[in-house]
């Protein structure tokens, strides 16, 4: 299952690191955050090197249905109740500013990266609360506006509308943007202590160390494994006879994301937190609202995303705790992964280089409100239950259940594991307990894969690790049974 970005963009390789490297800032990821920032930064005259653990944009950016945008859902009427006026104008003048960043970088470099301009809208049920959000929005100088009636083919009532957006292809912005960039592509980060990075060949010592890599896979300080959960979504690429005008999200639970590129129409949904999709059928639900929606379509690919979710909605970028005054970290972007990076790496270069960012204070990574606590309070509920179910939880099937092509959590030979059966009829069995924090692991028979439902690592049938924060392939992942 392959994104049409990864179908339609091929981003030359690079080395990997191979022995010792001293620079002023280290960045962990080259995504598109990872790749924003250290272009920022090196367009600033900050030496900085890129240390990525697989491919360039090989991780969440390629799986991405790119919208460019400050509309973010229902967010600015809550905004403003919960943390006041000026903090909500904060977020929204630095996502407006992210959207500016895109278009005047796209048009001074000339990259081809199929940018168009977009209206982006929030879609939904209730009249009344999108009359809300738009006032919300208007008030924090955004360019929104109430639409009555807007033209989709499935319900809804009214919408909020923001113009002056954007959408494009991001691995063909991610190539141009990390032309030049010192990169090492397979070397992931095992250690970070300090101002050192350690990698399986090599070493980095840097000043300032950005953790860009989706989720931090250093628990403490920061606890941010206590502060975010990740969830998965499902997109379908359609051929489709009249493809809708701008860019949709819905602002209730269940509802759709829609988009066009190139004539194609973009279907997501079926959102679901990572290792709570046992009973599968996502991508068959998705095509059954594809056909619904529009009828005589043809699907010509299809792709899951993961986001990382931040307990009050609002990402966590700048300095990674108190504790560690050298590091910074852009992380729980909330599914607006484009926006996020580029307001990331204008905060990070900001506080790097000394300078004042008026829209720092609201994206704070240190800050505890009552909503983050509250969130923390969960998470650790979560993780509880993922640890007990480990000793407690009876596994529901035989390994003789197990149909080929599908896994499940079995008794073998007196041991609780996972197991998979290939399509020859093979048994393969792996350890269930998740290497991260000890979580069991849950079977999604969409995707054929090993997800944790506590801090959303994932890994493949066999047990390879596929995304952290987990740094380790399952244990046992060998054992292969007749």
């Amino acid at each position: 299952m392959e994104s049409v970005w990864s179908k339609t963009c091929d981003i030359p390789g690079r080395d990997r690191l191979k022995g010792e490297i001293k620079t002023e800032a280290a960045v962990i990821g080259a995504g598109m955050a990872g790749v924003l920032i250290a272009s920022a930064l090196q367009a600033a005259g900050v030496k900085t090197v890129v240390l990525e653990a697989e491919r360039i944009a090989g991780g969440q950016s390629r799986n991405t249905t790119a919208k460019i945008t400050a509309q973010h859902g229902m967010i600015y009427r809550r905004l403003i109740e919960d943390f006041g006026h000026e903090k909500a104008g904060q977020y929204a003048r630095a996502n407006l500013r992210a959207v500016e960043a895109y278009r005047r970088i796209i048009e001074e470099r000339g990259i081809d990266c199929d940018f168009q301009e977009q209206r982006a809208y929030v879609y939904g049920n209730s009249r009344e609360e999108l009359e809300a959000e738009a006032a919300a929005a208007v008030s924090l100088g955004l360019p929104a506006s109430f639409i009555e009636e807007p033209k989709l083919p499935l319900p809804a009532a009214a919408a909020v509308a923001f113009s002056g957006q954007g959408q494009f292809h991001p691995l063909k912005f991610i190539k141009a943007m990390a032309e030049g960039l010192e990169i090492y592509e397979h070397s992931p980060v095992k250690e970070a202590e300090g101002d050192l990075l350690i990698c399986p060949e090599g070493r980095v010592e840097a000043e300032h160390i950005i953790f860009a890599c989706h989720y931090p896979f250093v628990n403490f300080p920061g606890m941010y494994f206590a502060r975010m959960y990740q969830e998965r979504s499902y997109v379908l690429a359609l051929e489709v006879e009249r493809p809708l005008d701008g860019m949709w999200i819905s602002a209730e639970e269940g509802g759709y994301s829609m988009r066009t590129h190139g004539g194609l129409q973009f279907l997501g949904g079926e959102n679901h937190r990572t290792g709570e999709n046992r009973r599968g059928g996502c991508y068959e639900r998705l095509r059954r609202k594809a056909a619904e929606l529009f009828p005589g379509s043809r699907e010509l690919a299809c792709w899951s995303a993961q986001d990382c979710m931040s307990a009050d909605g609002i990402p966590y970028i700048g300095r990674f705790s108190q504790d560690r005054p050298g590091w910074y970290v852009a992380t729980g972007f909330n599914k607006w992964g484009m926006s996020s990076s580029m307001v990331s790496a204008m905060l990070i270069r900001d506080l790097i280089l000394g300078r004042e960012n008026p829209n720092l204070e609201v994206f704070d990574p240190g800050r505890f409100d009552e909503e983050t606590l509250s969130a923390a309070v969960a998470q650790g509920a979560q993780a509880v239950k993922g640890l007990t179910k480990r000793f407690f939880q009876i596994p529901s099937e035989a390994d003789s259940e197990i149909a080929p092509g599908q896994g499940g959590i079995v008794f073998l030979k007196g041991e609780k594991l996972g197991a998979y059966r290939d399509k020859e009829g093979r048994l393969h069995a792996v350890d269930i307990r998740c290497p991260h924090m000890g979580c069991q692991l849950e079977w999604n028979s969409d995707e054929l894969s090993w997800d944790c439902p506590c801090h959303g690592s994932r890994f493949d049938a066999y047990g390879h690790l596929i995304s952290g924060p987990a740094q380790e392939n399952i244990a046992g992942k060998n054992k292969t049974l007749p």
